[in-house]
Order: structure tokens, then sequence, then C-alpha cells
């Protein structure tokens, strides 16, 4: 991965980035994240807050595609997440990440938000990397993890109210914590559309 790679990609919520051989770095500042949370309150654990002030580095795609990418973070703090993701606007997108949770594991954890934000946790993942994909056909989408770059497993098949354009990229978060750098390696973006969306291919 290099910096001409990212030529066509833009920021919301800028933060820095480092590219080292094969590797981008992307630092996740603290106490960032997006999420859009209904108003429900917890009496105990971590209810996440509302906020959109996490780094998202992204391009903007036409059409169905495929998004992949390895994440790699050193896991510190509750809700801590490398992430893929795709957006509309910040009231509807959907993330797919490599988090942290409250359960203490590290799992492939998911978000949907369309006005107000879900919250799925998915496998956990012994270990601090993953495969993550997003792939689209109209307006449904996919996500899908994987070990090892090659059999993928779908975590969620979800739709949402989309154009024709989004915008594709990579999230950092560090919502509860000290932040962080995020490492994705392994990137691809093709603009195809799979055979079936829930294998991912």
């Amino acid at each position: 991965m290099r910096n001409q790679d990212f030529e066509n990609f833009c920021w919301l919520n800028e933060s820095h980035i480092t590219f080292e051989d094969d590797k981008m770095i992307m630092f996740a500042p603290e106490k960032t994240d997006i999420f859009c949370n209904n108003g429900a309150v917890s009496e105990e654990g971590i209810t996440p807050e509302s906020l959109s002030n996490a780094p998202f580095f992204y391009k903007e795609v036409n059409g169905d595609f495929v998004m992949r990418a390895k994440v790699q973070l050193d896991f510190k703090d509750v809700y801590d997440a490398a992430c893929l993701m795709v957006m509309k606007d910040l009231e509807v997108w959907g993330k797919l990440c490599f988090e942290l949770t409250d359960f203490n594991t590290h799992a492939v954890v998911s978000v949907v938000t369309n006005q107000t934000s879900d919250d799925a946790n998915g496998n956990n993942i012994e270990g601090d990397s993953v495969w993550l994909q997003i792939s689209r056909s109209g307006q449904s989408f996919a996500f899908h993890y994987s070990l090892d770059g090659k059999q993928f497993f779908m975590t969620r098949f979800f739709n949402l109210p989309v154009e024709d354009k989004v915008k594709v990229g990579f999230l950092s978060q560090s919502p509860t914590g000290r932040g962080g750098n995020r490492i994705y390696s392994h990137f691809s973006l093709e603009q195809r559309t799979v055979k079936n969306i829930r294998v991912g291919q």
C-alpha cells in the first residue's frame, strides 16, 4: 500500500496516516467514534455515545463493489477498533469492525445505521488481526471476515437506502480510550458485482 494508491481518497475528520512497506497506519484519536445512539441508557455497562468524530478515509464509488483489507491493532480500551465502512451520510451507513468488546473479547462487530445505530457482536477472533470485506449489490450489502484472506464467512447481510454513489473506506475509532494506531494491509477495491452476496463472491 503506497501513498499514490490513495490519491482519490478524501477525509471525514482528518487524522494522521503513514505508509510502511505494504501497510497503511492510521491514528485513531482518543474518544472518537461514529455512532448514532437511540437514546437508550443502561444502568450498568457502557452504552455507546452519539459521536461523529472518528477519522474516515474514503473514496466515492459508483455502483457495485467488493472492498477488502487485513486489519490489525493493539487492543487497549473498550470499543477500540479498526473498521471498513460504507456511508451515504452521517445518518445512513454501515461499518464492519475488528473490536475490543465490552465482554473483553476481540470480535468482528457490525453496526448498521439508518437514522439510529444498532450494534451486533459477531465471531470472537484469537489474535490481533483479521481480514474484513464489504460487498455491494444494488442497495444490498454484505459484511464478511476471514482468518486467512481466502475463505470468507458472512457476518451480516443488510440493505441501506442509498443512491448509486457511496463513500467506502477505512474508519479508525477509540470511543472510550486513549487512541492508537490502526494498521491496514492487503487492500483491494474492485468494481464488480458478486454472484452471491451472502457468500461474498
